[in-house]
């Protein structure tokens, strides 16, 4: 009998004894769910135990299948839309932190990924209950089901057993690694108990565990390799990875496009969307930040402040974890703004971005950030979800923007490059507005850009320029034609050599409705100038760049403009239910439950009553699938009992054959029919079933008496014949 262990083994693949509760005990202690791990694991093991087995059909395993998939996609919209709940994996700045990040789909794909034993747990858990050893192949894919309706492919067949297993394992390696090696050496142990089993008869074993052990330590090295390149990935200049995944503005530098030679693009994206109250205008200008240092060379400005201004200008949340008030004071307008965090926090990875904020603006409402930092240059940096979605609260007056040093020989406010001033100086006497005051200094700045300068995106060599000259130069003397960095540059230079403070602001342009609401594209992205003004001792926008640049850069509009609105427009409805900000999830959620409760009463009751009324009728599924029901033995049945001895209800098979054997006639038969029943009832009863030499046997030896049967009823027929 054990020669017969590897045939039966190869007929049906199943997991060693215990092997299931072994990983699933293993899955529970890395998931922190050891206790569902232990009450699955003593489940599934029990079935060697009990032998309560339950006749499933094709059609049942479906349901099942599909239970257990709403139950996977309840379960995670549950956790996606769980707002209230923390998890150790993440770190964050407050307990305010935590809650965020718990909406977050990081979350919700960890806790997916964690928890598919416990998913798939009620499909496996069926067969392993069930009558038949093997479930169809088309039972789990919808493809598999129609080849087989088109007979185009073969039905095949497959154990749970093995696959749940790898299940276990990949789950149980879905958890927060601290550096420990008890998941490693877990799952060293479970895998050679998996494998011994089919381990090579002609090597050793000290070959097989050799091997064994090779591999083991090149996954160890692997595991401490991938580990070395993700710390080494982490300690890359952070800046150089910005630029290369992504457009976003820096708080810290702007590098302009002035002098580049070409078109300056920008595309039609929707970046930014508002809406206002009871039809009130938008703000004008969303401001992300401003800068006070201007390098010629570089054509760069700079904020003046160092990146750690934001690390010691924190914004504290009110007791609501969503209001944050930036500056105590009276704000008359309120605007609705969703935007998206472009970019990534390097001490918690995650999304980070400025805010574009209306001028004046003193508190943010509704804003699920889980840090909020300013600097003196008036940017306000969020940490929070990717897309954001708040209500900014602004009016006239006071502003987080530091105003400018009393010292102007030392103040960046005043500072204008020595590259640039022949230029400027040159545009000033151009202007004849010496001994005016600072608002006929203004007034002339704007006629002079409005009546002399064009706007253009089209940037080519200019003939009458040098080599040694700055781009702002050939801009201010010669060509007198950019986009709107060239006038926001010269502008805020040209204040600044006139005794006027002034910064270089960047931002966006709002002025194109949609619905109810604004959008802004990127080509909406703006520069200007911010100028001090003294009486208010606030900083006002001043904007010299031509209005016609509106104009212009909506002429390069596609045709195919509507179909990108409309996919941005579904991109926005997905980033919302991604990140928390609709109630779509809770409605799906709900809508699964009677659905689930559904598919478990055709499951428990329906399939019931399907059953009964089958006694009832005497018929069967042709679904219905019974160990042994294709037992040749069953025509010898048949056969036997057309003799006259028929078989009483309930009466055993060997004790009907002992009766139906006690014909003299069939004296020579008793052995061979003896040899068939046990046959049989291997292939009936024993879980192992039959090899396929046995299977061939039972066939065979049948036949053989099926045809010795005909043979005595042919030769009882003719001597009756003879006699008569």
């Amino acid at each position: 009998m054990t020669g017969n262990a590897p045939a039966s083994d190869a007929r049906v693949l199943k997991t060693p004894p215990l092997l299931l509760g072994a990983v699933l005990l293993f899955w529970g202690w890395q998931s922190d769910l050891l206790l569902p791990g232990a009450v699955m694991g003593i489940i599934l093991e029990s079935a060697r135990v009990f032998k309560v087995r339950w006749n499933l059909s094709d059609t049942d395993f479906r349901r099942i299948l599909a239970f257990c998939t709403l139950f996977a996609l309840a379960t995670s919209l549950y956790v996606f839309t769980d707002a209230q709940e923390t998890d150790g994996g993440f770190h964050g700045s407050s307990g305010a932190v935590g809650r965020a990040i718990g909406i977050s789909s990081v979350k919700t794909s960890t806790t997916f990924f964690r928890w598919l034993p416990i998913f798939l747990f009620l499909f496996v858990a069926a067969q392993t209950f069930s009558t038949r050893e093997k479930i169809p192949l088309f039972t789990i894919s919808r493809w598999l089901a129609w080849q087989r309706r088109n007979k185009s492919a073969p039905a095949g067949n497959v154990n749970m057993s093995y696959p749940y297993f790898m299940l276990c394992l990949f789950s149980a390696s879905v958890h927060a690694n601290e550096g420990g090696v008890s998941f490693f050496w877990g799952q060293c142990i479970l895998i050679s108990w998996a494998l011994w089993r089919f381990r090579s008869r002609r090597s050793g074993i000290i070959i097989w565990a050799l091997v064994l052990a090779v591999a083991m330590v090149l996954g160890n090295f692997g595991q401490h390799g991938i580990g070395f390149l993700q710390r080494k990935m982490e300690n890359l200049d952070a800046q150089w990875l910005a630029r290369f995944m992504r457009q976003a503005t820096d708080p810290t530098e702007t590098i302009t496009s002035m002098g580049q030679i070409g078109e300056l693009k920008l595309s039609g994206r929707i970046v930014i969307r508002l809406r206002t109250k009871n039809g009130e205008p938008p703000p004008v200008y969303l401001r992300e930040a401003s800068y006070r240092a201007y390098t010629p060379t570089k054509k760069s400005w700079y904020s003046g402040s160092p990146r750690s201004d934001f690390d010691h200008n924190t914004v504290s949340p009110e007791h609501d974890q969503t209001t944050w008030i930036l500056l105590s004071k009276t704000n008359t307008a309120s605007v609705n703004i969703a935007c998206y965090l472009d970019g990534r926090s390097i001490k918690t990875g995650n999304p980070e971005g400025l805010l574009p904020l209306p001028a004046g603006s003193g508190r943010l409402e509704n804003l699920p950030a889980y840090l909020l930092e300013r600097n003196g240059e008036g940017a306000v940096l969020a940490e929070g979800p990717g897309l954001v979605i708040f209500d900014a609260l602004y009016g006239p007056g006071r502003a987080i923007d530091a105003p400018p040093e009393i010292d102007s020989r030392t103040n960046l406010d005043f500072l204008v490059p020595s590259d640039e001033i022949p230029a400027l100086d040159s545009v000033i006497a151009e202007m004849k507005i010496s001994g005016a005051n600072e608002e006929q200094k203004l007034l002339a700045v704007q006629n002079f850009f409005s009546s002399k300068f064009t706007y253009s995106l089209w940037q080519g060599p200019d003939k009458l320029a040098t080599t040694n000259e700055t781009a702002l130069t050939r801009f201010l003397l010669h060509s007198r034609s950019g986009h709107c960095e060239y006038f926001a540059t010269a502008t805020v230079l040209l204040l600044r050599e006139l005794g006027i403070p002034a910064r270089y602001a960047v931002g966006y342009y709002v002025h194109e409705p949609s619905g109810h609401g604004y959008v802004v594209r990127e080509r909406d992205a703006h520069a200007w100038c911010l100028v001090w003004d003294k009486q208010t001792r606030t900083w006002e926008d001043f904007d010299t760049t031509p209005a016609s640049w509106i104009g212009i850069e909506g002429k390069r509009a596609s045709a195919m403009q509507w179909f990108s609105d409309f996919r941005s427009w579904v991109g926005f409805e997905i980033a919302k239910l991604r990140w928390g900000k609709t109630n779509l999830r809770e409605y799906i959620f709900w809508g699964l439950i009677p659905v689930l409760a559904l598919l478990l009463f055709q499951i428990i009751f329906k399939r019931g009553r399907k059953q009964r009324s089958q006694q009832k009728t005497g018929k069967s599924g042709a679904a219905i699938f019974w160990p042994g029901l294709d037992s040749e033995f069953y025509l010898l049945e048949s056969k036997l009992a057309a003799r006259g001895v028929s078989r009483a209800p309930g009466e055993p098979l060997s004790i009907w054959l002992s009766r139906a054997a006690a014909d003299p006639a069939l004296a020579s038969m008793k052995n061979s029919l003896e040899e068939l029943l046990r046959l049989h009832y291997r292939h009936r009863f024993d879980p192992q079933g039959l090899n396929e030499t046995d299977r061939e046997m039972l066939r065979r030896d049948a036949r053989v008496c099926l045809a010795r049967l005909v043979e005595i009823e042919t030769g009882k027929a003719v001597k009756l014949k003879s006699v008569g």
